[in-house]
């Protein structure tokens, strides 16, 4: 499992996640667990790597310089 996630999309995926994530717990009342769903691209994007992009064949990290 070698890290496929670029700097980039990284940073994307952290602000998307967070917002997911107040959204559904801060935004809204009462609480919308739907917000849950923004664990996903934090979670990736602190590993590095995302199992949609490995069956496709997608690769944002530039090798040696991320």
């Amino acid at each position: 499992m070698s890290q496929n996630i670029g700097s980039i999309d990284r940073i994307l995926r952290i602000l998307v996640g967070i917002a997911l994530l107040v959204w559904g717990f801060v935004l809204s009342q009462p609480f919308n667990y739907w917000g849950l769903i923004g664990l996903i691209p934090l979670f990736t994007a602190l590993i590095g790597w995302c199992p949609a992009y490995s069956l496709v064949g997608i690769k944002t990290k530039k090798t040696g310089t991320d």
